[in-house]
């Protein structure tokens, strides 16, 4: 198990970065790596991100320093969504077999959670994000089927898509982890445009279900400051209150978004005007 730190951007500072220095602060690019658990702890709203990709023995998640506590979620709630093959989360002795996108909520002081493929030849790949938690919810596995379905956009903007909300207050109870998937329609290429910022909440984005020679370009920075990321399949990019959050790619996409902060109002967003991007 491997975690890094990613320290907190002002808007100020995020101004004078170039392309390199951006992806550094804000892209996460080595989330799966065969038998491991990889881990990103960022500042922003204290994120955990990670990748979880057992092939012929579970992963247990551990604790590490920057979590601060003997058990990984004796403050923390976590969302995991698998993107692989047919896979298994034990939590505390209880076994949920997760296929792909489907989703499971773990609730704070959860003691022993652990990460299992059911093929060797076929494994699955967990996503998950981490947030602080005041209190114990139950802990629920949510399926395409039972996640809040709302069909977005127009051939006309290019952007038909399919947004499921799974971790959602009318689906799934918790602290402050809101999570869902977002999944284009062929021929569409834009997610989240027009655009908008949410300063009481970050979000994270993960881009997935990508060939490998597609490239998403995600769209970040102030409505006056935009900047972007080239984003490959797999890869995370860290989106603070103040940034806008929108992209379009090559080809074919989906995204699993998230977000912890202040409120659970999932249509809390200060929306931007397409005049007043710059």
């Amino acid at each position: 198990m491997s975690i890094s730190i990613r320290q907190a951007i002002s808007p100020a500072e995020a101004k004078g970065l170039d392309t390199a220095a951006l992806a550094a602060n804000f892209l996460i690019e080595d989330l799966f790596t065969d038998r491991e658990i990889r881990m990103t702890y960022s500042h922003v709203d204290r994120t955990v991100i990670g990748g979880a990709v057992p092939i012929d023995a579970d992963l247990p998640l551990l604790t590490a320093k920057p979590i601060g506590s003997d058990v990984f979620l004796a403050r923390r709630e976590l969302g995991i969504f698998n993107i692989g093959g047919l896979g298994q989360v034990t939590v505390d002795g209880e076994t949920h077999a997760l296929a792909a996108t489907d989703c499971l909520y773990v609730p704070m002081a959860s003691k022993d959670v652990r990460f299992a493929s059911v093929r060797s030849d076929d494994p699955a790949r967990f996503y998950f994000i981490s947030l602080p938690a005041h209190q114990r919810h139950e802990i629920q596995k949510i399926t395409a089927d039972q996640a809040n379905r709302i069909e977005l956009g127009s051939p006309d903007d290019a952007n038909i898509r399919v947004l499921r909300q799974y971790i959602h207050p009318d689906i799934c109870k918790s602290c402050q982890l809101v999570m869902g998937m977002t999944v284009l329609e062929p021929g569409s290429v834009w997610n989240t445009m027009p655009c908008h910022t949410h300063d009481r909440r970050s979000e994270i984005y993960l881009y997935f279900d990508m060939a490998p020679q597609t490239r998403a370009f995600h769209f970040m920075g102030e409505p006056q400051e935009t900047r972007h990321l080239v984003v490959a399949n797999e890869e995370a990019v860290i989106s603070p209150g103040w940034s806008i959050h929108c992209g379009a790619a090559t080809a074919r996409y989906a995204f699993i978004w998230s977000m912890g902060g202040d409120n659970q109002d999932f249509d809390d967003m200060d929306f931007v005007a397409m005049e007043d991007l710059k």
